[in-house]
């Protein structure tokens, strides 16, 4: 990713935006990545944007909040996906990403934003890739079509309960996934964190997908890991520089901002957003590509596809034999995917 495409911007709410933007080239389409926990722009979205400007497509892919050279405030209910979501429709803005042109919003994890089909009594909705998620409920007007990698779209729900949605999700996995969310959630997360970074970022990316079913999916398990500094080697993708240099952007930028998207589900930050969701763009019309990574033990397809089928009922699934990094454990595969369903729509 060109350094010098980088920009920043003010959004109306005063907060400032790290950004890479490569305008599109003659009639090409223009995509917006998003990245998730506890990634930037470039870290997640490195391989897709190189690919999708040699294309000539439009490429906008900011730091989101909290992240990178993007500010990083600690107030939760700065996190909200409304306020998030008009941010973003304000840098298109300024960038002339505009209803007249062909728009696809891609992402991964927190990025997106996944439902629960309210069939099932036991699960509430809650966000995966919130952002995305945001910007279908809120500005469907300006996208074509969205693309969910590991995580999905979500419903919005006014009466969300975690610990119903905790126990509806485990029913559908076959097992505890979010039991790590406690330990993001307590105060002081974000220093502990710090001090064990190395630990941390360890778990985040294990060489054995299956580290995640046993230390971080049940309660517990992750702050144990991180108090006791265990570390494993790196998975094949990423590489001893990729892991130096983002260990220093978190370390530098803190851990707090990136918390604040989770305990904006212990605070009632959610609740109060999702009121605001007009009820008539609660299913996504647009078409719907979902990326099913099937080594993540926590973004389990098998209960991510049953959540989202009724809220995406023009939707298109690919496979991949990774863990819960898709983009960066096959990138070929991910890049070929996501340009053959954009062509074919």
């Amino acid at each position: 990713m060109d350094p010098a495409l980088y920009k920043n911007f003010v959004t109306p709410r005063h907060i400032n935006y790290h950004y890479f933007f490569s305008p599109a080239a003659s009639d090409k389409p223009t995509v917006v990545f998003f990245h998730g926990f506890p990634s930037n722009a470039y870290e997640c979205w490195r391989h897709q944007v190189v690919f999708f400007v040699k294309h000539g497509y439009g490429v906008l892919a900011p730091d989101l909040l909290g992240y990178g050279g993007t500010d990083k405030p600690t107030e939760v209910a700065s996190y909200a996906k409304s306020l998030m979501a008009a941010d973003i429709i304000s840098i298109m803005d300024k960038e002339g990403i505009n209803t007249n042109l062909k728009v696809y919003g891609i992402s991964h994890d927190w990025g997106v934003l996944f439902s629960f089909p309210h069939r099932h009594t036991n699960t509430q909705p809650l966000r995966g890739c919130a952002l995305a998620s945001g910007l279908a409920t809120f500005y469907p007007s300006r996208f074509a079509g969205f693309a969910f990698l590991a995580f999905t779209y979500l419903t919005p729900n006014p009466e969300f309960e975690i610990e119903s949605f905790y126990q509806g999700y485990e029913t559908l996995a076959g097992h505890e996934c979010f039991g790590y969310w406690h330990f993001f959630k307590e105060d002081g997360a974000d220093k502990i964190i710090a001090d064990h970074m190395d630990a941390f970022m360890s778990i985040l990316y294990p060489q054995k997908s299956e580290t995640w079913l046993t230390d971080m999916a049940p309660r517990d398990k992750l702050k144990t890991w991180v108090l006791s500094d265990r570390v494993t080697p790196p998975p094949s993708y990423l590489t001893q520089e990729d892991f130096n240099r983002q260990k220093a952007e978190l370390l530098k930028g803190g851990m707090a901002g990136p918390l604040c998207w989770y305990k904006q589900y212990a605070t009632g930050v959610v609740v109060q957003d999702d009121k605001l969701a007009p009820k008539e763009n609660y299913i996504v019309k647009q078409p719907v590509f979902f990326g099913a990574a099937h080594e993540d033990y926590i973004c389990v397809p098998k209960a991510i596809l049953t959540i989202m089928k009724d809220a995406c009922p023009n939707l298109t699934v690919r496979d991949y034999q990774t863990d819960h990094w898709l983009q960066l454990a096959a990138p070929d595969k991910v890049n070929t995917d996501l340009l053959g369903w954009i062509e074919s729509l």
